[in-house]
Formats: structure tokens, C-alpha cells, sequence
């Protein structure tokens, strides 16, 4: 494959202590520092948010929605207006899924078989066919920086057979994802499949990393397993890849709490609707913990949502404004809220990555995770797309 390379700068340490590691993904678009964190822009815009926004919250790439976008207003539509780059006015990276989300989150609504998925329209009804071969049709008309092969997710709590079913399919459609992509200034990435069973984990992993993707991502996290099957799971992953030169990619993790320790696990790139979700719903992040803003013992408070923060609430605006602005159901609210939370969740890899590359990281841990606070607590409030 071509249209990404990626170069590890700072590679984990040899004693063994944790597997975290830096390095820069270059994109046709422009070069990802990792770990990084993608905020996700479903139908090519991240809610409330304008590309000018995005510059200043710190975003180098984010995601946009493949299913979505191919519904409305069509890749066709965008691929004649110059591409999803230039149709969003977003001239940094980025990374587009391929719709195997929502063979999971649509579960109602779509019928999986051998060749593909047929899907009724959460829209108007109507009734859509994706293959393989179209999910990579459609990004490649898109232009994302980097596309994602088709697979079938299923929730990690499935039973054993039926992950071992999802995960083979899987594997065929990475085969077939991979004869379809052509274009050269776009990268593919592979998903590893395989639920919480660490045999199906380690075939899985085993399967996708032998074949010529740019990237390799592991899927079927993020739903609703728990942090300590996620971290299991990752024990398994991992490891299996350490003297493989691609980038990792954990799909659908948000909070700073869940970020930090799949760093430690020595993955590279994220992706959630988590802190812009959140922060629609009043709830924004600092170090420690977290408020909310719904809340009236705000309606008289002068201060910023956190003094040391640059972001465009933060130097401007009182939490009293920002409470007022959610009780008056005023659009702002979302776009100051949602500021702040990218803000915080892109400095805080920022941190990380600076931690790592002074050699910092183990000792700076416990500062970390105090900065990380209890904002895991909102990972309820909305998994990634």
C-alpha cells in the first residue's frame, strides 16, 4: 500500500516497564504526531465546531463517517465538489471509517451475509448494499488521508461463536478491502477483530498484520466490555505486533482515564464522540474531575471552567456565562463546552507525548492520571461512532 508512512521516534523501553512510544504519521495532508487523539466529525463537521476551531483546540486529524457521509449528501456529490477535504474546508489530515461501525450499532436495521451488509436507512427507510468493495469505493471517492477496510464488529460480549464467525468474515473482506483500493495518495488501514477471547485476539491479529495495510486497528472495544477486559485484551494485541513498523489505532476511546492507559499499552491513535458529546450535555474536564454546568451553584461563579486552559471558554468567559448560556438553551453553549473538552483531551496527549519523548513517562504516571481525573465516569454518557 502507499500514501502514509510512519516513523517511531521514541520506541518503548527496553526494560519492560510500560509499551508506550511516539512517533510521526505522515499524511498526504500533513504529519500526525502519536499518540494522538482524532475528534470525530460524523457527516464532515465536528458538532458545533467550525475547521477554524478545530486548528485552535489543537486537532491534527480527525475522523469523518463513512456510512453517514455515503447516505448524505453522497461521495458522488462530494468527489464532484473537489473531495471531503476541500467540501469541509479542513486542510489537515483525515481518517475515514468504513461503515463496519455500524453493522454493530445498527443492529436493527441491517442483515449481515457472506458477501456483504444490507442496510435500511435510519433516514428514510430506504435500502442500501455495502460490500467490501463499495466501503472502499466510497472512501476513495471521499479522499480521506486514510481509509479502513469493511469488517464486521460485534459486541464483546457475543458469545464465543459468534465472534469466531464475525472475525473470519473479517478477515475475507480485509482480503478483498485491500484488491479493491487503489488510490495511491490514500492510506488503508486493517481492523483486528476477535471480541474478548484471547485465542480468536491473537489469530486475528496474526491474520490482519500479515497482509500489506498501512496501519492496523483494533476493533470491537470501546462497547461494553470493561476497562480491565479492555486492558486484557490489549496484553494480547500488543505484544503480538511489537516488531511491526505500522501505527495502532484503538477505535472508539475518549476519556483521558482510558486514553492514558492504552498509551501505557502502546497504542498510537484514538477516536471518540465522547468529549464533544459530553460537553453538549454541560459536562466539561479538568484535572481531577470534571463539572457540570446544568448545575445552579454555577449561575454566580466569575471563574474560568479552568484557570491554566487557552482554549476559547476558558480565556473568555465565566462558568456563570457558559450556565447561563445551557439553561437559555443558547447555541453557543455547545461550542464553548465542546472547545474546552478537545482543549483538554489534546493537550493532555500532548502531555503524554512529551512525557515519553524526555524519557519522563514512567515517573510522570501519577501526575497523568491525576490529570486524567474521573472523567471516565463520563464514558456512559456516549460511546465513539
Amino acid at each position: 500500500m502507499s500514501g502514509a508512512s510512519f516513523q517511531l521516534d521514541t520506541p518503548p523501553p527496553g526494560n519492560g516497564n510500560h509499551r508506550a512510544r511516539a512517533g510521526r504519521l505522515s499524511l498526504t495532508h500533513g504529519v500526525v504526531e502519536t499518540p494522538q487523539f482524532m475528534p470525530v466529525g460524523t457527516n464532515a463537521a465536528v458538532k458545533a465546531l467550525d475547521p477554524q476551531d478545530l486548528r485552535e483546540v489543537g486537532a491534527s486529524i480527525i475522523l469523518s463517517n463513512t456510512y453517514h457521509l455515503y447516505l448524505r449528501p453522497g461521495h458522488e456529490r462530494i468527489e464532484r465538489l473537489g473531495g471531503l477535504h476541500r467540501f469541509m474546508a479542513w486542510d489537515r489530515p483525515i481518517l475515514t471509517d468504513s461503515g463496519g461501525f455500524q453493522v454493530v450499532s445498527l443492529g436493527d436495521l441491517r442483515v449481515v451475509d457472506e458477501d456483504g451488509v444490507t442496510f435500511r436507512s435510519h433516514l428514510d427507510g430506504s435500502v442500501h448494499r455495502f460490500t467490501p468493495e463499495h466501503a472502499v469505493a466510497v472512501q476513495m471517492a471521499l479522499g480521506s488521508d486514510v481509509a479502513v477496510a469493511f469488517d464486521q464488529p460485534v459486541m464483546p460480549t457475543s458469545s464465543r461463536g459468534v465472534v469466531a464467525d464475525a472475525t473470519r468474515r473479517t478477515h475475507r473482506w480485509a482480503e478483498r478491502s485491500l484488491a479493491a483500493h487503489d488510490r495511491t495518495d490514500q492510506a488503508l488501514f486493517g481492523i483486528v477483530q476477535g471480541g474478548l477471547d484471547p485465542e480468536l485476539r491473537a489469530e486475528s491479529t496474526a491474520f490482519i498484520a500479515g497482509l500489506p495495510f498501512d496501519g492496523i486497528c483494533i476493533g470491537g472495544l470501546a462497547g461494553d466490555e470493561t476497562p480491565a477486559q479492555r486492558e486484557a485484551t490489549l496484553d494480547v494485541v500488543v505484544p503480538l505486533l511489537a516488531d511491526d513498523p505500522r501505527p495502532r489505532y484503538l477505535m472508539g476511546l475518549g476519556s483521558p482515564a482510558d486514553l492514558l492507559e492504552a498509551v501505557v499499552r502502546g497504542v498510537d491513535l484514538f477516536d471518540s464522540v465522547l468529549p464533544a458529546r459530553v460537553a453538549r450535555n454541560g459536562q466539561v474536564w479538568l484535572p481531577g474531575g470534571r463539572l457540570n454546568l446544568r448545575n445552579s451553584r454555577f449561575l454566580d461563579d466569575p471563574a474560568p471552567i479552568q484557570e491554566d486552559c487557552p482554549c476559547l471558554a476558558c480565556r473568555s468567559f465565566s462558568r456563570a456565562y457558559l450556565a447561563h448560556l445551557f439553561r437559555a438553551k443558547e447555541l453557543l453553549a455547545y461550542r464553548l463546552a465542546t472547545c474546552h473538552n478537545l482543549t483538554f483531551t489534546l493537550d493532555f496527549m500532548d502531555r503524554i507525548r512529551t512525557a515519553i519523548r524526555s524519557g519522563d513517562f514512567p515517573a510522570s504516571l501519577p501526575g497523568l492520571r491525576l490529570r486524567a481525573g474521573q472523567a471516565g465516569a463520563d464514558e456512559a454518557a456516549g460511546k465513539s461512532a
